[in-house]
């Protein structure tokens, strides 16, 4: 009876066992297959978006409602109608509900209207509460309702005393005393001058972006009209930021003054209580401003999503219309890269904030702006700062406030603005004042401050009084801004002061902004013309980019500079000017075009060129950001910005690094190319750091042999990479109605162990995070990855750190505890006669989210890779590894399957070509002994060598990994990458046969070896009652 039961045991138990190990071989062999729950709530499936249909023309609502259900056949859309202000006059858009089971067939046959434009989703933007601590659109790692947005643009002052970590309690209190002499922020800026004169911005239209204003405020004598764009049913301000808006601009309490009293308010309503709003709100907004002929338009919004074409396309329909628009640089200080869209257009007025020392206030975002990068360089902004600091405005019944940020002082300019309007007779304004000419007052009127840079601080102050004097005599002309390039200006040049030209170097691009003040279209009269001073001014060779149409009102002229070969031993400066001639068509009464010449006035530097050593090229071109794509933070510590939108440049977000290299003697230049485009015999180290994208097969090659044939050094600062923690990282954006998803992780592992497999590297998809301590410097480990093949002779050093990725967390769990174990995170090896190190982690470098620096370990790495110096404590004896670390190819982190990652690279499905960030005799080739044009190859085998067997052996060739991407068919007609972020199901992953194949067989089994001891057990009950039966019958014949 005991073997029975014994036997029935270890049936059960066999079988329970087979239906766990079939749940774990799922569950662990195959994460990615699981469904990940979003680390926010998941709403129930909207059954419909609204659409914005842009149109060609303007025309009637009505008219355009009846084109669509006249051309569109197919069902499952649904006009929806916008009751607002903007209803009695032409539009250029529609807004329509479609149904998600018929967007790809409505979408398309849109596409194919010959009077539709493009079709879009209606985004949504939002704010943080206003008294509140500011925030932006994600809290701990949550996406709040509403379009993608920075911090908000102005707080309560205490929110930024803290911030201004520089700032004594002293200059503090110099400030309230200066606040109190001088009574207001006005006299600062000598308004009372202009109003002594008569001046106090009569009959100029103020349109002010807002969340409204109350009837019959007292602070204001001439509101002339609120309007609603919103959905909820009030034209009064709950909230008191449009209010101490319009107080700033035109407040007339004596103890909140206004600039210009005198302005005629248009409150525009196009915030919610709860501070939504979505882009149709703003069209249908920006078109009735258009239809009443506002002046000036003040904007207190911003956030990092460029792309947003509806929005961004009327925006320069706008300033086309001359409507002067000012708004908020950003409250993203001090970090660099953070300009807030739409202050970083160039028709737009963007502006910083400063303190009452002149000082750049903490909270002002910086230049440059990142449009133009990773395969171009920005533009400077802001254009001008003002004061934003404990700013005095109207509250929202009845008395004053004081608050600080960039959307205070955005409020000041503009009603600088307002001010210097009502200054040219009314009759005269429309032919001389517009958006150039404006601005032109502003920057040449401005006073350029002595300690912040450029890209800080734009033209400097704006000056009222100076800017007044510009306008009294001003004749239409076009200008450059900035004039003036002056290397032996610092800091305000900078970066370009900190780093002399040099012969052989890749090219210095400085990108300027031609204002045309002569009409709203212009164009550029012949190429640009170099004019040196002296005969030196002859090494300088300068090719040019620029706007093939200077519209609406500005365009761009970028210099692509560099010191010719015959420079190599010069040293000295070089002068000169260059001359742009501009023209545009005639105005009104006048029979020939209108021209004029501009000027930009260049001083350089330069010295003989640096020896090799202590050269080192950074690698910008495999650099991704966001937007387009749903780009992650680097650092999974940060939960409040978890897009990388800083640019990932070496004077945006990783300036202090440069300045850092720049003091250590290392002259440090950008590759906007592929790797073929440079020549690696003038390099010691080439930096490879916090890169997304992919590598041509040539670039592959040419690595190779440059690191081991030319002794190039290469260094690598790579990020997490773990297909199920992005996964886990997706989100459901409520306004757009669409899952996003990670296209890639903090850094592309699997490209870069591509990239590195010919010399026996790769990094594997642990999240590490952890404090350790090398050579007596502590340094933080924050979400970088690990090392997990590294050949023979190689120094390899390990550290305890936790994993905290999917399965690392899953494994934690499993042993019971939060331990720690020691995992390989860099690695220094000799490679032929190069030298190669690699490093899991680049938030030591990024100044973003720093906690710790690592510059001190750079200049360890750069001192080996390029000058073969070796740091005792680096390369111990107790870190060289006796025998290789290896991990089979099949294990290594893989590419996800379901991004179609074409979408964002500069690789995949592109062409090979060096371009104009390149040096100038392989511009338009595809490089250094590949100078023919052709078309690449997705991605090709390419050569490996087996490092087990020595560095100089004869190389052989050995096919590379493959990928492919699933591609799915774009019916967006909107712009690429916004019709693509915002699919319907983007990224959803897509299982194969070998991801559910097994443990669907091992379930299958453990199922049927359960029914089957069932089974049997229940025989042998049988057996044993007929025995039974038999035994009592024959008891009892």
């Amino acid at each position: 009876m005991i073997r029975r039961l014994t036997s029935k045991t270890a049936v059960l138990t066999l079988s329970v066992v087979f239906l766990i190990f079939s749940f774990l071989a799922n569950r662990f062999l195959y994460p990615h297959t699981q469904s990940s729950t979003p680390s926010v709530s998941t709403p129930e499936k909207p059954t419909t978006k609204n659409h914005i249909i842009r149109f060609f023309q303007y025309k009637k609502a009505e008219d355009l409602k009846e084109y669509l259900a006249h051309n569109v056949k197919s069902q499952g859309w649904k006009w929806v109608e916008r009751h607002n202000p903007a209803a009695k006059y032409p539009t250029d858009f529609a807004l329509v509900a479609i149904d998600e089971r018929h967007e790809d067939f409505v979408i398309g046959e849109l596409g194919k209207l010959e009077l539709v434009k493009d079709v879009s989703l209606d985004l949504s933007y939002q704010r943080g509460v206003l008294l509140e601590k500011a925030v932006g659109s994600f809290v701990d790692g949550k996406k709040r309702p509403g379009k993608i947005f920075t911090a908000m643009s102005f707080g309560e002052r205490e929110n930024y005393a803290a911030a201004d970590a520089n700032v004594t309690d002293a200059r503090i209190s110099w400030r309230r005393n200066l606040m109190m002499q001088k009574s207001q922020v006005t006299s600062l800026f000598g308004a009372d001058a202009l109003w002594s004169k008569g001046y106090t911005g009569a009959k100029v239209k103020m349109a002010i972006f807002d969340t409204g204003i109350r009837e019959n405020h007292p602070h204001f004598r001439n509101i002339k009209e609120r309007t609603n764009w919103t959905n909820e049913d009030t034209l009064n301000d709950n909230l008191g930021h449009g209010t101490f808006v319009a107080g700033v601009i035109a407040g007339q309490d004596a103890g909140c003054l206004g600039f210009a009293p005198d302005t005629e308010i248009y409150a525009f309503r196009v915030f919610t209580d709860a501070q939504v709003s979505y882009t149709s709100w703003f069209l249908d907004a920006f078109n009735y401003a258009i239809a009443t002929k506002m002046d000036v338009l003040n904007l207190s919004i911003g956030g990092p999503d460029y792309l947003d074409l509806p929005f961004v396309e009327k925006v320069w329909e706008i300033t086309a219309n001359n409507i002067i628009m000012v708004s908020a640089i950003g409250n993203d200080g001090p970090l660099y890269g953070t300009l807030n869209n739409p202050a970083d257009q160039s028709d737009v007025i963007g502006v910083g904030g400063i303190d009452y020392s002149d000082h750049i206030a903490s909270f002002s975002s910086r230049g440059m702006s990142t449009w133009e990068i990773p395969h171009g360089y920005g533009r400077v902004k802001p254009d001008v700062v003002a004061y934003g600091r404990e700013i005095m405005g109207s509250k929202i019944s009845t008395g004053c406030k004081s608050l600080s940020g960039t959307s205070v002082a955005s409020p000041v300019v503009a009603g600088i603005v307002c001010l210097l309007v009502s200054v040219i007779p009314e009759n005269k304004r429309k032919d001389i004042l517009n958006p150039a000419s404006m601005k032109q007052a502003l920057v040449e009127g401005a006073s350029k401050l002595s300690g912040p840079n450029m890209y800080e601080q734009g033209a400097g102050r704006v000056d009222l009084l100076e800017s007044y004097e510009i306008l009294k005599s001003y004749k239409p002309r076009a200008s450059i801004f900035p004039s003036v390039l002056d290397y032996t200006d610092c800091p305000y040049s900078w970066p370009f002061c900190r780093q002399p030209f040099y012969a052989g170097a890749m090219p210095v691009i400085f990108n300027v902004t031609i204002l045309n003040g002569m009409g709203v279209i212009g164009h550029i009269d012949g190429p640009p013309v170099w004019l040196p001073d002296s005969e030196e001014g002859n090494l300088l060779s300068i090719h040019f980019t620029y706007s093939d149409v200077i519209w609406p009102w500005t365009g761009y002229l970028a210099l692509h500079m560099q010191i010719k070969e015959e420079g190599v031993y010069f040293s000295g400066e070089i002068q000169g000017n260059v001359t742009v001639n501009v023209y545009s068509p005639p105005s009104q009464g006048e029979k020939g075009p209108r021209r004029s010449t501009c000027t930009l006035r260049l001083k350089l530097l330069a010295i003989p060129t640096p020896q090799r050593s202590q050269r080192v090229l950074w690698d910008q071109f495999h650099s991704i950001k966001y937007p387009p794509g749903y780009i992650p933070r680097d650092s999974l510590d940060v939960r409040n910005d978890i897009l990388d939108w800083h640019g990932d440049h070496l004077h945006t977000n990783f300036h202090i690094m440069f300045n850092m290299l720049r003091d250590a003697g290392y002259y440090v230049e950008t590759l906007g190319s592929p790797f073929t485009c440079f020549d690696a015999n003038q390099y010691g180290t080439l930096l490879l750091v916090d890169l997304e994208d992919e590598y041509f097969p040539e670039e592959m090659n040419k690595l190779k042999n440059d690191v081991i044939i030319n002794g190039l050094g290469v260094a690598v600062f790579a990020d997490w990479y773990n297909v199920d923690s992005m996964m886990k990282m997706k989100f459901f954006d409520d306004n757009t109605r669409s899952w996003w998803t990670p296209v890639t992780g903090g850094a592309n592992v699997p490209a870069l162990n591509d990239l590195l497999m010919p010399f026996g590297i790769a990094f594997g998809d642990k999240i590490l995070n952890g404090d350790f301590v090398i050579n007596g410097e502590q340094t933080r480990y924050a979400s970088g990855t690990d090392v997990v093949k590294f050949p023979e002779g190689g120094y390899l050093h390990r550290f305890p750190f936790l994993d905290s990725s999917e399965s690392g967390a899953t494994q934690n769990v499993l042993l019971s505890g939060m331990s720690k174990a020691d995992s390989p995170i860099l690695g220094l090896l000799e490679a032929g006669e190069g030298r190669i190190v690699v490093y899991g982690d680049s938030n030591c470098l990024d100044s973003s989210h720093m906690v710790t620096n690592c510059y001190w370990l750079l200049k360890k790495i750069l001192d080996f890779t390029s000058k073969n110096i070796r740091d005792g404590v680096l390369f111990s004896d107790t870190t060289k590894l006796d025998k290789a670390l290896h991990l089979d190819n099949n294990q290594l982190p893989s590419r996800r399957k379901d991004v179609n990652f074409s979408t964002y690279s500069a690789v995949m499905n592109k062409e090979l070509i060096c371009g104009s960030d390149s040096r100038f005799e392989v511009w338009g080739t595809k490089g250094y002994d590949l100078n023919v044009r052709g078309r690449n190859r997705r991605l090709p085998g390419y050569t490996s060598i087996d490092l087990g067997r020595g560095l100089n052996y004869t190389m052989e060739e050995v096919p590379v990994k493959q990928f492919k991407s699933v591609k799915k068919e774009d019916t967006s007609l909107g712009n690429k990458y916004l019709g693509y972020l915002y699919g319907d199901d983007l990224d959803f992953p897509e299982l194969v046969a070998s991801h559910w194949l097994i443990p669907a067989i091992v379930a299958v089994s453990g199922l049927l070896l359960l029914l089957w001891s069932f089974w049997k057990i229940r025989q042998k009950r049988r057996r044993r009652r007929k025995g039974s039966a038999f035994s009592r019958s024959a008891a009892n014949p």
